[in-house]
């Protein structure tokens, strides 16, 4: 038997405990990972709280990206052998010596690419691509300019990376933050300009900041609360991707608007898809291991890590500090001792 993080009591940072679990069931289809690592995110302190349970089956550890090494693999996986290096997109048990995870969830850690860094990237990155639709994964538009992308969150675990994958691909960015001091983290980190999202001018500031040019992808974790503006700034043919509410579920939309710009606005969850099908976590991963791992292989797209902690120890300090508004700019990530 393993151990790993449980959430005891009524679910605060501090009742957070290091304790003996379960071990995972290993299925036929599924690799057994034993964790060196972890990324914290939003949905771990929400599913603490209560307020956002695992999918059907689907382990009740918190954690939903992990990496380390392969220790068993079920009777009919042949794509990954014991001792390979490898990071996942979890539904949960990631805060675990052991999580088990169907093998089509699971990507190869390229060399040079480190456990701490590998294990944060997949459920971010997951996010993020298979949120942008296929005509705007190339960061040319029609003219051959580069496009422009407006990354609200950007100082966050998943803005700063979808800032960088975009990056990669040929997207200018601008971005919105907290405040003033997270905002000009995300131009130190390659943002054309960065302005707080409490800013009530911040979408008139953005289209000054491109001369005027509209934002072909927006990716937005506020939901209602951003939404005219997102449409507002929305260039020809553009996507508004909405994939947290922190600023509310419910709001008037001007179809009107949007209809003339011929945008497009999505907004979905991760966690509870399907594993098969269109749309589905094996066809997300497989489109992340064929458009994006070349990238993260040749070392143009890394994570912006901003804390490592053990987590034995760490994650409650983590969870506090998501509480209190405190995480450091990028991801944070902790560190799962060996079995």
């Amino acid at each position: 038997m393993g151990s790993a993080i449980l959430v005891t009591g009524d679910g605060t940072p501090e009742e957070l405990v290091w304790a003996p679990a379960s071990d995972p069931i290993l299925g036929p289809g599924d690799v057994l990972i034993a964790v060196e690592a972890t990324a914290f995110n939003n949905a771990d302190a929400l599913q603490r709280r209560g307020t956002y349970p695992p999918p059907p089956g689907a382990s009740d550890i918190l954690g939903l990206e992990c990496a380390g090494t392969v220790a068993a693999i079920g009777a009919d996986v042949t794509e990954f052998r014991v001792g390979d290096r490898v990071c996942a997109l979890l539904a949960g048990g990631g805060y675990a010596q052991h999580v088990s995870v169907p093998w089509q969830q699971v990507l190869p850690v390229p060399d040079g690419l480190s456990m701490i860094e590998a294990s944060a990237l997949p459920e971010a990155m997951c996010t993020v691509w298979s949120n942008i639709p296929a005509p705007l994964r190339n960061g040319a538009g029609l003219d051959g300019a580069a496009r422009w992308a407006l990354i609200h969150g950007a100082s966050g675990g998943v803005g700063s990376l979808a800032s960088r994958m975009l990056r990669a691909i040929g997207y200018r960015i601008v971005a919105t933050a907290g405040d003033a001091d997270r905002a000009a983290a995300c131009t130190a980190d390659g943002a054309v300009a960065a302005f707080s999202y409490r800013s009530p001018t911040w979408a008139s500031d953005a289209l000054d900041a491109t001369d005027g040019a509209r934002f072909s992808f927006v990716l937005d974790v506020a939901g209602a609360k951003n939404l005219a503006d997102n449409v507002s700034v929305l260039a020809d043919l553009g996507h508004i991707a909405v994939i947290a509410l922190q600023g509310g579920s419910r709001t008037e939309l001007d179809l009107g608007a949007l209809m003339r710009r011929r945008g497009s606005l999505s907004a979905t969850t991760l966690r509870a898809r399907p594993l098969p099908g269109a749309g589905g976590k094996a066809e997300i991963v497989a489109d992340v291991r064929a458009d994006l791992w070349p990238l993260v292989a040749s070392g143009r797209i890394r994570p912006l890590i901003g804390a490592v902690e053990p987590i034995v120890r760490g994650a409650a300090s983590v969870h506090r500090a998501s509480e209190d508004g405190r995480l450091p700019v990028g991801k944070v990530v902790l560190t799962v001792p060996s079995a």
